[in-house]
């Protein structure tokens, strides 16, 4: 039998992420995104009912979501669900559940100390190796000069 673990998250951070360094020098960073559900009851009442979800990223990922992300800030998560247990120094057994993440997308705008960062980098005619990793997106349809009313995509 197959077996997946898989979550997709797209919310908004509820603090800044808190980046720490494991002692093998190893960067960890966590922060809760928020995620929104907007329903309506079968009465016509309308509800809205928050989620909120504990994520942490490790390595470079790490470093790149304590340094550009802040609170409010609007990302996609995409990693696995991971359990963990522990017992407090006063004895009591607590266990939780997170999400490991594998890739952090940043969604919104950059934040004004990135933008100026970035800003500044791109004047010097260098580019940040967070940004010179990045390969251009891909297209799914052809050029519009080629492109037949069947090929649309839409």
């Amino acid at each position: 039998m197959a077996n997946l673990n898989k979550v997709i998250l797209i919310g908004n951070i509820t603090r800044d992420p808190e980046l720490r360094y494991i002692p093998s020098g190893t960067a960890v960073a966590t922060f809760t995104v928020a995620t929104n559900r907007a329903y309506t009851l079968a009465s016509g009442e309308k509800r809205e009912e928050s989620c909120f979800v504990r994520v942490v990223t490790w390595g470079r990922q790490a470093e790149l979501c304590g340094q550009y992300l802040s609170k409010g800030s609007p990302v996609c998560v995409e990693g696995r669900l991971q359990s963990r247990s522990w017992e407090t120094p006063d004895g009591q057994k607590r266990s939780t559940i997170e999400v490991v993440a594998q890739n952090v997308q940043f969604l919104g705008k950059a934040a004004p100390k990135a933008s100026e960062e970035l800003t500044g980098a791109l004047m010097k005619d260098e580019v940040p190796a967070a940004v010179a990793a990045e390969e251009p997106p891909a297209h799914d349809a052809p050029p519009a000069e080629t492109a037949t009313p069947g090929d649309v995509p839409f």
